[in-house]
């Protein structure tokens, strides 16, 4: 009996890490950190880039280092690996990124280099539901209390205007997964959007078309990485999972 012919993979990845980081505190930037000697950024290509459903990476950088990346990150730069640089604000590293990914790759991922402990089921779920026909966005329902404050310039001590109830509030993360054909019409209506400032993520950018998008239940443990204490946070984290 033959076996089976597998199926070609038809996953592209988009990994954000454009972003000057500078609440990271001075030096290189963040996403080149290492986290117990390997660069946040690597930790979180690592994952996609040995995904069997995968099938290319593109990674948005900061200006100059699409021609000069660091020499860990350059030698991995190949079929299955590519740079392009990244823009002004979020959505335009995001379709630089999407422009550059082959035509084949029919899913797409979007994914922050700030996140370096994503795990494979996260990534799983979310291309199975991406498959479906539905925006499908990584996420944690909020565990805090939420306070909202008022609009304006901030004082010390800002003031509470009311708590908002948690229950049907989650966080978003990423990855964050789509049909191609769902994204760019998203992409190509966001264009002609003129309210509403700009999106903070891409499943904003699906809502605001009016595309349906779901929520993955996902773990705690994928966590952005933004500020001194993150990283301090991360390398107990590494610690942990090694």
């Amino acid at each position: 009996m033959s076996s089976p012919v597998a199926s070609q993979p038809d996953v592209g990845v988009v990994v954000v890490a454009a972003g000057a980081g500078v609440r990271a505190g001075p030096g290189e930037p963040k996403q080149f950190r290492p986290i117990l000697g390997v660069p946040m950024l690597l930790r979180a290509l690592r994952a996609f880039i040995g995904h069997p459903d995968v099938r290319q990476v593109i990674v948005t950088l900061p200006p100059g280092y699409v021609e000069r990346p660091p020499d860990w990150l350059g030698k991995l730069r190949g079929e299955r690996l590519g740079f392009v640089p990244g823009g002004a604000q979020r959505v335009d590293s995001v379709r630089s990124g999407l422009r550059a990914l082959p035509a084949d790759a029919t899913i797409i991922l979007i994914h922050d280099a700030a996140r370096p402990f994503v795990s494979r089921e996260t990534i799983d779920a979310v291309i199975a539901r991406a498959r479906a026909g539905v925006g499908a966005v990584a996420a944690i329902p909020a565990s805090d209390t939420l306070k909202e404050v008022g609009q304006g310039t901030q004082p010390v001590t800002p003031r509470v205007t009311r708590t908002v109830d948690r229950e049907r509030i989650w966080r978003a993360q990423t990855p964050q997964g789509f049909p191609r054909a769902m994204l760019q019409a998203a992409y190509a209506q966001l264009g002609a959007v003129t309210n509403g400032g700009a999106p903070s993520d891409d499943a904003e950018v699906c809502e605001r078309a009016g595309f349906p998008v779901e929520l993955i239940p996902d773990s705690p443990y994928n966590l952005k990485l933004t500020t001194a204490d993150d990283f301090r946070i991360a390398e107990a984290l590494a610690r942990e999972l090694r």
